[in-house]
């Protein structure tokens, strides 16, 4: 992201305490870093966040998704069980504009940094927050990570072939999503603060995130009465042919992706064209999107 004309990032000067670990919480704190923030990352005196050894067997050196995840920040230890570690933390707060945690459902507020505890030491930080489940959900209390997030939130229900088990996309939607729906929070509400002069709390629950990202698949299933289903490489909305088609020299990722409007049947008509395939155009199998269930009333 280039800088403004002073040359400085759009963040610079936003200062942030950053107590995530993995990656949903990380995320939100690395989006923030790469736009100019000042990140602190405080870890645990042993061992640090448990990031650092996740998906590694050397002992001697970071994790590559560590360092994936927490790219331009600084970190330091503070032992939050203790009371000396504690009052540091809560001096860093008071000079802060945000903070940020995504610990188990609990654990924040037993080490004594709740929204209401952060807030009344500085009543203009923004208190960002990602959890597994929404407050009020009956797996509110549950641990979550990526695949239990796409798994709850649908995601994998509309993943994959119309026979075949779920599939979890590669992509990290969970964790790497819902910090991304958090960061938006956040610079949202850092906006509002020039208006209003106080911080304010943003609380993101994974499965909440993963359900806003099969949005459009809703509309499948207003289509049909149906809950949307499995389909394969075509979209969920798909007019006509959609799939990945071998071609040569049939290496193992030589492919053509044909891919069609949602709206019309517009980019098929014209890839008939071009193929000079037009007559497929009046194939009633192609020539018209799929029946939509009738209007209640």
């Amino acid at each position: 992201m280039s800088g403004t004309p002073s040359g400085k990032p759009a963040l610079s000067g936003i200062k942030v305490v950053d107590l995530t670990q993995f990656e949903a919480g990380t995320s939100i704190t690395e989006t923030l870093a790469w736009l100019g923030a000042d990140v602190v990352k405080i870890e645990n005196p042993k061992g640090g966040e448990q990031g650092r050894s996740a998906s590694s067997e050397r002992k001697d050196a970071d994790s590559y998704y560590f360092m994936l995840l927490n790219a331009n920040k600084r970190s330091v230890t503070l032992n939050l069980k203790d009371p000396r570690g504690k009052e540091m933390l809560r001096n860093l707060i008071k000079k802060a504009d945000v903070f940020a945690e995504n610990f188990a459902p609990g654990v924040i507020e037993k080490l004594g940094f709740s929204y209401e505890e952060v807030s009344e030491l500085n009543p203009r930080i923004v208190y960002a927050t990602v959890k597994g489940f929404g407050k009020g959900s009956p797996y509110e209390s549950n641990l979550a990570f990526d695949m239990i997030a796409q798994a709850a939130g649908g995601v994998m229900s509309i993943t994959g072939e119309p026979t075949a088990a779920p599939i979890k996309p590669g992509v990290t939607l969970g964790d790497t999503g819902t910090g991304l729906h958090a960061a938006i929070g956040v610079l949202a509400a850092l906006f509002q603060r020039t208006v209003t002069g106080r911080g304010q709390k943003i609380e993101v629950a994974m499965q909440d995130a993963m359900v806003n990202y099969c949005r459009i698949a809703y509309s499948r299933q207003l289509l049909t009465d149906k809950a949307c289903e499995r389909n394969g490489n075509s979209v969920v909305l798909g007019n006509a042919p959609c799939e990945v088609f071998k071609c040569k020299p049939e290496g193992p990722n030589d492919y053509v992706f044909i891919y069609t409007s949602r709206a019309t049947n517009a980019h098929w008509e014209r890839l008939c064209e071009v193929i000079g395939r037009e007559d497929l155009k009046a194939d009633p199998r192609l020539a018209t999107p799929p029946p939509a269930r009738q209007p209640c009333g």
